[in-house]
């Protein structure tokens, strides 16, 4: 899970290709491309630093912690999931907040998306938003794992409002996948979008996540029996029944770091390490899905459809003009003491 005319992020060993991928999006997202009321380049004379400002962050981050992309990816979608594209996941509100919600558990990277928010107030006072700085990082986090360099759109305004209530009905990984296509489709997001969004491409997950999988899926205490019966001893041995539910082990264990279609084959193949992964193999659908992308010309799409998906998640219940606001910090709504 993807980036806009701004000035170039700093990967100087990229630099070519950058170029190169940029000119080919042309065709795919022209300049004037936009979503409702959000647009491309929409800082481009308020704050023309904004997006380059962001991205030297976000690889700074990577650098020290190679875990950052995928924590910077998974926050933008917790973010859209629940009151919209509004930053209110950053709200920090106590045990009463967004955060402290059981489908959150795990997030990170806010320290990554305070000190974008930080060097902007420095160079642009007021005018950057803390929800536009989730979606550019979670950008440039995927593009730093080889991932899809995509435009994104521009223009929201936070919310002001951060309720662990409100995170109830957000996709979790024991959900059916009718459940997860509910929710879904809840949010304007298709089948497609889903399989694209969900996936886990790059990134970790604790045994907390697994351990009824392995352990008490069945009435009778079994195992998900979607996990192939070559890979659960490997699952259990790093998972150990009432082991330490904090060790941490790559969703996708052959390419772990790299932003790829290997993840679906690993579905296919019943190498999914999270439940929810498994599940979009259970649905004529979704099954569909996840084969169209394995094959060679499958492979070379899945890119440019996950920019798209990322793009359309991104102006789920935005907040522009006059709504919301601008805040001064990312963890607390305007003339909050602090």
């Amino acid at each position: 899970m993807g980036f806009s005319p701004f000035k170039m992020p700093i990967y100087s060993s990229k630099c070519g290709l950058i170029i190169m991928f940029l000119m080919s999006l042309c065709c795919i997202h022209p300049i004037g491309f936009s979503q409702g009321e959000l647009r491309v380049g929409f800082y481009s004379r308020t704050c023309p630093q904004a997006e380059s400002i962001v991205s030297s962050v976000v690889r700074e981050a990577t650098l020290s912690n190679p875990r950052t992309p995928a924590l910077l990816l998974r926050m933008q979608f917790h973010d859209c999931m629940v009151e919209g594209c509004d930053g209110s996941i950053l709200i920090d509100n106590g045990n009463a907040g967004e955060r402290m919600a059981t489908g959150n558990q795990g997030l990170g990277g806010f320290d990554v998306i305070d000190k974008a928010k930080a060097m902007l107030e420095r160079v642009c006072k007021g005018v950057v938003s803390c929800s536009d700085i989730v979606a550019l990082a979670a950008r440039d986090a995927v593009f730093l794992r080889n991932g899809p360099f995509y435009q994104v759109p521009t223009g929201r305004r936070d919310g002001r409002v951060s309720d662990i209530s409100h995170a109830a009905n957000i996709p979790e990984v024991g959900d059916s996948i009718q459940l997860l296509k509910s929710k879904f489709r809840q949010k304007g997001l298709s089948d497609r979008d889903l399989v694209l969004l969900t996936a886990h491409t790059i990134g970790t997950t604790a045994c907390f996540f697994i351990e009824t999988r392995l352990y008490n899926f069945t009435q009778g205490g079994g195992s998900d029996p979607a996990i192939n019966p070559d890979f659960l001893p490997k699952l259990k041995a790093k998972c150990p029944f009432r082991g330490d539910i904090n060790v941490r082990l790559p969703l996708d264990p052959v390419t772990e770091e790299t932003f790829d279609v290997q993840i679906l084959r690993n579905i296919r193949d019943g190498l999914a390490v999270i439940e929810s992964d498994a599940r979009l193999y259970d649905d004529r659908a979704t099954k569909r899905v996840v084969d169209s992308y394995i094959g060679q010309r499958g492979s070379s799409a899945f890119g440019q459809d996950f920019a798209e998906a990322m793009v359309k998640m991104g102006n789920i219940g935005v907040k522009t003009g006059s709504q919301g606001e601008i805040r001064r910090i990312c963890t607390a709504v305007n003339g909050v003491p602090l």
